[in-house]
């Protein structure tokens, strides 16, 4: 069927009561573009959860009027939904059309007996959140929906499959699949005509079959087509080729659908690691979360591309979503800039973690979510692998391995080009053991905390428990049913299993930031072990203070993170896409930067400790502007891979240290603070390499404002407070006013703060280390112009062009 967009002209409200609207109380409906996320401008609440990031829980409504011609053409009609979060029930023309218990699947309803046509048509939504999730999950229609229209015999949604899996030096057989749906009374026999465009738009092969489909029947055209001398799609040369499907009676088209794909090989063993196109990938990976930060959970087309391209830069080329399946803009960002996905089911089966969790629906739902799944990917060749499963607590028992084994088996039989995987933890496979061990070792660890207490705990146990032959024996069927053992947070069997289970292929599926160092040169010495994905790559909302540091006098508990604490604080790149320290140290531990790196540790409180678990990172920026006396003695970190590196403060050799893999490629020192450079330079054999450099802002303060390369909808506006060098000014925060003038709205604005006080739907928000984001979005055509303001830096104006 034909798509077209249905974004457009929704209206929202919060859900009322029929009753109260009986009484008369009755809350209106506001205009809303989706994707839309009904929770990030609820006001948050300081009682309220903080794993949700205090956010409250709701129930809400979206509605839609449209027309729908009554011709041939349109006589197929349905709407697809990429995502809404969550229990989603659609209403077409007041009767109930269809529902979607998990809120991260594509579904689609069939529009047809419910349609006026050619009048009037009115679709409605009801969905909501609350005690559902461990972390922010915001609500509503938050990802893309789409109108598809056909005539009696058409492609149905997902009915072009494209596969390329017999690939030499000399060509490639590319498998296209197309579907076939005739909703008549009478058979009817159609022309399949497939073409195939090589990434310059060239036809490069091409068929034609005639197909005959039964009355109310179905049908697949399958053709094999001979490309040659391909371009090879991987991370490093991301080439896309485009498959496209006309059907016709005679000389009239009917239906036609179309969808880019990639042609490449994978290939994995324990003593070849994983390979693309014959070429061995170690797997440099990032988990994230579905949110877009400041933006809340809307899937943003060209804030998925943005977030790719920042990761990319940071140097990862694997992403693993967490812990649900991807965004199909996501998805087509990772296939065009170049990026390996790991795309992931769920975070529970049938036991919950949540009260309100998807365990309730799981046992009647799981099969059609994992069909959706496998067929929103099946085209996209940055997914290498699916994961059916987040630390899911059956995969210690008999029970796990059952269904452990059908979801495997589900997944193979719907795409076996793909390797199956699953996210253990093996500390949760065996918690009620676990929790006696560490009680025996004095740690207390509550039913309510176990798992995040024993693994923020002392690593020794933790790596004691998960390399045990408990650990080993109970996870056994669970790891038995994978093409490769997803490990989260138990790199001590990485080695012992390459004896245990010779066959085993293992990834990292979860590892902490602050061990990158180990765990990465694991990967490096063992070729079965093919990657490491960090938690995470990108700051997310809730979960609050994973990472944070807490300041602590002796003899003080840490506790958890109060409000106003909005995101995990754990991420490479924090909310708005900044980079970290942890991302350059991440870096160069990745061999992928040669310079070294420095980053200032913001000065304890006095009398204080600074305190964090395994996700914590120092609590230090790249800075040497501070609000201090000169003389005040700060601790610097200079992350490099040299042997040693050279400390300089405006010229003066300050000492040298050891660095490197010998010295987990970080030396500490201690400097008297002064303005002016702070210097790092990278000693090799004895001799100065490459180098790095700290600039101390100085002088008024001014804007700096950048607008980011347009690409689509969306524009984002990095906005900055420097000195006259252009040097960020981290100690001069300030609040930033936004006026947005032309075809132009202002969508979010923003910081990096992990505990802002303003929302992110206003025209005004604080700074963060100098810095903020403003996201705005195209209304119309024509020009606009930007408007910010800040006190004490003057204003600057900014042109937005049509």
């Amino acid at each position: 069927m034909r798509r077209t967009s249905f974004n457009d002209d929704w209206q929202f409200r919060r859900k009322v009561n029929p009753f109260d609207e009986l009484s008369g109380e009755v809350e209106p409906y506001v205009d809303v573009f989706v994707p839309h996320d009904a929770l990030i401008g609820e006001k948050r609440d300081p009682d309220g959860d903080p794993a949700g990031a205090y956010f409250p829980t709701g129930t809400y409504e979206y509605r839609k009027t449209f027309t729908v011609p009554d011709d041939p053409a349109h006589r197929r009609v349905a709407i697809e939904f990429e995502g809404v979060y969550r229990d989603a029930a659609v209403f077409i023309n007041g009767a109930y059309a269809g529902n979607r218990p998990y809120g991260y699947s594509d579904f689609v309803i069939d529009a047809d007996e419910h349609l006026n046509r050619g009048q009037e048509n009115t679709v409605r939504v009801e969905c909501r959140n609350g005690q559902d999730s461990r972390w922010y999950t915001g609500a509503g229609i938050y990802r893309d929906v789409w109108l598809h229209f056909g005539r009696a015999v058409h492609i149905p949604v997902h009915g072009l499959r494209v596969s390329t899996t017999d690939i030499d030096d000399l060509g490639a057989m590319v498998e296209v699949e197309v579907s076939l749906e005739n909703s008549g009374l009478s058979r009817e026999t159609v022309d399949v005509e497939v073409l195939v465009f090589d990434p310059d738009g060239k036809v490069v092969a091409g068929g034609i079959v005639p197909v005959t489909v039964a009355a109310a029947g179905r049908a697949l055209s399958r053709q094999r087509l001979y490309v040659n001398t391909p371009r090879l799609w991987s991370a490093e040369s991301p080439s896309l080729y485009r498959a496209g499907a006309e059907v016709r009676v005679g000389d009239e088209l009917i239906d036609e659908s179309e969808s880019r794909f990639g042609i490449r090989r994978l290939q994995v063993d324990p003593l070849n690691g994983f390979r693309v196109n014959g070429h061995p990938v170690d797997l440099r990976g990032a988990c994230i979360h579905h949110d877009n930060g400041i933006l809340g959970s809307a899937t943003v087309r060209e804030a998925e591309e943005r977030r790719v391209r920042l990761l990319k830069e940071a140097g990862f080329n694997a992403i693993r979503s967490a812990h649900n399946p991807m965004s199909v803009p996501l998805l087509d960002a990772c296939d065009r800039l170049g990026m390996y996905v790991i795309d992931e089911t769920f975070d529970t089966w049938n036991a919950p973690k949540m009260d309100r969790d998807y365990s309730l629906a799981f046992p009647d739902w799981w099969e059609r979510d994992v069909e959706s799944l496998v067929a929103k990917d099946f085209n996209h060749p940055s997914v290498i692998a699916y994961c059916i499963g987040n630390e899911v607590t059956e995969t210690g028992s008999a029970s796990g391995g059952i269904i452990g084994r059908a979801i495997a088996e589900k997944v193979r039989t719907l795409d076996p080009t793909r390797f199956v995987t699953n996210a253990i933890n093996g500390l949760l496979a065996v918690m009620d053991d676990a929790k006696a061990i560490a009680a025996q070792r004095g740690q207390a660890a509550d039913d309510g905390t176990a798992i995040n207490t024993l693994m923020a705990g002392p690593m020794e146990i933790m790596r004691e428990i998960s390399a045990s032959p408990l650990v080993t024996s109970k996870t056994a069927e669970s790891f038995g049913v994978l093409d490769i053992a997803g490990m989260n947070y138990i790199d001590s069997r990485y080695e012992l299993d390459k004896t245990l289970f010779p066959n085993r292929v293992i990834v990292g599926t979860e590892t902490f930031p602050t061990t990158i160092d180990r765990t990465w040169q694991l990967v490096r010495d063992n070729p079965h072990v093919i990657g490491d994905f960090t938690w995470s790559g990108f700051d997310y909302l809730g979960e609050v203070g994973l990472g944070r540091t807490q300041y602590l006098s002796p003899g003080e508990a840490a506790e958890p993170a109060p409000f106003p604490w909005i995101a995990a604080w754990c991420g490479d790149l924090d909310l708005i896409g900044g980079r970290r320290p942890s991302s350059f140290y991440r870096e160069i531990v990745f061999r992928r930067r040669a310079a070294p790196y420095l980053a200032v540790r913001r000065p304890a409180p006095s009398g204080t400790s600074p305190s964090g678990g395994p996700w914590a990172w120092s609590d230090s920026l790249a800075s040497w502007t501070w609000n201090l006396t000169e003389g005040t003695v700060l601790e610097v970190e200079a992350y490099s891979d040299a042997e040693e590196v050279e400390l300089r403060c405006n010229g003066r050799v300050v000492d040298r240290k050891p660095a490197g893999v010998k010295n987990r490629f970080k030396a500490l020192f201690e400097v008297p603070y002064e303005l002016g450079t702070l210097s790092a330079i990278a000693i090799r054999e004895g001799q100065p390499g490459e180098s790095f450099e700290l600039e101390s802002a100085r002088g008024e303060p001014r804007l700096s404002v950048v607008l980011e390369p347009a690409m689509g909808q969306h524009v984002f506006v990095r906005i900055e407070i420097v000195d006259a060098h252009g040097v960020v000014m981290s100690n001069r925060d300030r609040s930033v006013h936004v006026d947005v003038f032309g075809p132009f709205e202002l969508v979010a604005l923003g910081s990096g703060n992990p505990a802002p006080t303003q929302a992110y739907d206003l025209s005004v928000h604080d700074t963060f280390d100098g810095r903020a984001l403003a996201v705005l979005r195209r209304t119309g055509d024509g020009n606009g112009r930007l408007r910010i303001r800040a006190a004490g830096c003057g204003g600057a104006d900014v042109a937005l062009p049509g």
